[in-house]
């Protein structure tokens, strides 16, 4: 099971065996703090009673490390590990974990309770998975250890594939197997031997939902001047701290606002230039090494950008079922990954700006999906739907003409990368009820899964389910929660994780891994991070600080690479193989009609279904190589 996740940690390995108890724990060590054998895994606690297994990063460790040293704790290495036992000793799991500020997947057995118990950091950027088989409990950090153990058996669970194809990830708690769950983020799983494993259920110490609440209830005080300080203030700290290791350390650099954020205040805090990391491509539209190579520029930072070929980009498709473990269908994979393979040839540990688009606002439906029904709602909805169909027959490519011809909505969406694509989801959300639907709408690719995966019921979730809304003033503010939630944590987490771990790499999030962050930016008006059509009022303005406001004007651009093209051209006989009807027919998952039809239509050029036929795509090259 260690050696399925060697990529997680190439560095040491360790075992431990409580033969009696039935109890093994296994680790796969990526040495960062405390190089020498004393932080090495699994780790006994000073008296014995407890042991861990931990992927992750406690950043306040050295904090925690004083205050238990003043009640007489004594320690022997330098590990945040060692510090994260004497803690538990000392006040107990729940209060522990409560003062932990990093990211982290932890398994702790005691030895003296003959508990283990589970637990995943708040806004889950580590992963747990766990399921019983029989009468064994299997956990790990990817599901490819958990299928190295000869008790595992891994049925597909239609239920979740269906989700799949709605939001091109499997949101937690389910996992792509029957009877495999992820652990949901800020929650703890206790199992006892006499426990059923039905009764079993994750105990929540942090919440995204109660603490939106409680900074919607609690608003700060202050004036605009006062919360950009006391957020520099924040940010730098969080960042100062993710800078301690004792390896090389870089951050990813896009030259948009969030990473150029945390690199600005990296470079302020260093006293040698930042390594810095950017992918480039030849393609138009997808290219954003300009943007970053001006911001490293400014900065002084040590640069170091690779253009890859499209050739060079494909290559990496066959190795995404393996990186990513379960299906999983954001394109913006490729780039993340070949990123982070950049980046390790210098450095062990890279930070990102990951989490600055939902903490403060930055996707673009939380402006567009209240502008589109300002200009919409007042129709009625058989003129609404009529329109939708009218705009959703333009071919993809007769687009960009109608751009010139008319205002509005459609003058905004020509200054978006890929406009025709917006227009066409513009077109598809334009037929919907309430800004509630438009929402789930623009956050879904499938509509209607369990018409296209055979023997399915498409479970609810919070985007389903109302009792699960926050209670928050303002619907932009639910659309921010419910991607924290959800697409935070199951899409772009995941991405970020397999992608630099697979390369034996470490990604810091300095917006996310510091719940106090999370907690002081709730407190925020809306105002303070949407302002009429644009985002993260509040974090630019840190931002231009250490960066030129001239060098951030630009459209938001997503990572990504242009697979509508290429499954017209280059991977067009490797889709096809997948999406032969024969073929889909005979495996028995998909009703291929609609596939078919939307591949055929995406091959006219008639519309663009890239996001559609990529989820489809990538669930088939994983089942293929499991």
């Amino acid at each position: 099971m260690t050696t399925a996740i060697q990529h997680r940690g190439p560095d040491d390995s360790g075992v431990w065996v409580d033969e009696k108890n039935g109890i093994a724990l296994g680790f796969r060590r990526l040495a960062i703090l405390d190089l020498s054998p004393l932080g090495h895994q699994p780790m006994q606690s000073a008296s014995g009673r407890f042991v861990i297994v931990y992927n992750g990063e406690v950043y306040n460790f050295a904090e925690m490390r004083a205050e238990l040293e003043g009640r007489g704790a004594s320690f022997r290495g330098t590990s945040d590990t060692e510090v994260m036992l004497a803690a538990i000793e000392a006040w107990g799991l729940e209060a522990a974990i409560r003062k932990f500020n990093g990211m982290f997947a932890i398994a702790v057995w005691d030895r003296a309770e003959k508990e283990l118990t589970l637990v995943r950091d708040r806004m889950g950027i580590k992963p747990l998975y766990y399921g019983w088989f029989g009468n064994t409990l299997l956990f790990g950090s990817e599901l490819k250890a958990l299928r190295a153990h000869p008790a595992f058996q891994g049925e597909i669970n239609r239920d979740a594939l269906a989700l799949y194809l709605r939001h091109n990830y499997v949101p937690a708690p389910y996992s792509i197997y029957e009877g495999v769950y992820k652990l949901p983020p800020g929650t703890y799983l206790t199992i006892r031997p006499d426990t059923p494993a039905h009764e079993v259920a994750a105990q929540p110490y942090w919440q995204i939902r109660q603490t939106l609440e409680a900074g919607a209830a609690n608003r700060f005080e202050g004036d605009e001047q006062e919360a950009i300080e006391v957020l520099d203030a924040m940010l730098r700290r969080s960042v100062g701290l993710r800078m301690v290791a004792d390896v090389p350390l870089g951050a990813f650099l896009s030259g948009g606002v969030d990473s150029s954020t945390i690199v600005g205040l990296m470079q302020a805090q260093s006293t040698t230039p930042v390594k810095t990391f950017t992918i480039g491509f030849h393609e138009q539209g997808f290219d954003e090494a300009q943007y970053a190579r001006r911001v490293a520029r400014h900065l002084g930072t040590e640069h170091t950008e690779l253009y890859v070929t499209p050739e060079e980009t494909r290559q990496v498709i066959p190795l995404l079922p393996a990186l990513y473990d379960e299906p999983f269908a954001d394109s913006s994979q490729i780039p993340t990954y070949l990123v982070s393979k950049l980046a390790r040839q210098h450095v062990t540990v890279s930070l990102s700006g990951d989490g600055g688009d939902e903490l403060f606002g930055g996707y673009n439906r939380y402006f567009m999906t209240n502008a589109i029904w300002r200009r919409i709602g007042w129709m009625p909805p058989a003129a609404r739907k009529l329109l939708s169909q009218a705009m959703l027959s333009v071919p993809t490519a007769a687009w960009y003409g109608i751009f010139r011809l008319l205002g509005g909505a459609m003058g905004e969406l020509q200054g978006l990368p890929n406009p025709a694509d917006k227009a066409q989801k513009l077109a598809e959300v334009i037929a919907t009820p309430s800004p509630e639907v438009v929402y789930l709408d623009l956050v879904s690719h499938w509509k209607r899964p369990g018409e296209i995966v055979i023997g399915a019921q498409e479970p609810l979730t919070p985007l389903t389910i109302r009792s699960e809304w926050a209670d928050v003033p303002t619907f932009t503010e639910q659309m921010m929660h419910l991607d924290m939630r959800m697409y935070l944590p199951d899409d772009i987490l995941v991405k970020v994780d397999r992608a630099s771990m697979g390369v034996s790499l470490e990604a810091r999030a300095p917006f996310l891994d510091d719940h106090e962050i999370i907690e002081f930016v709730a407190r925020l008006p809306l105002n303070m991070k949407v302002r009429g059509e644009a985002g993260k009022w509040i974090l630019r303005q840190i931002l231009y600080r250490y960066v030129p406001r001239e060098m951030l004007e630009r459209p938001k651009m997503g990572f990504g690479v242009p697979i509508d093209l290429w499954l017209r051209g280059p991977l067009r006989g490797w889709a096809e193989e997948y999406l032969r009807e024969d073929r889909l027919k005979n495996e028995g998952y998909f009703n291929p009609a609609p596939i078919r039809q939307k591949w055929q239509e995406h091959l006219s050029g008639q519309r663009n279904w890239q996001y559609y036929l990529w989820d489809i795509l990538m669930f088939q090259a994983w089942r293929d190589q499991t």
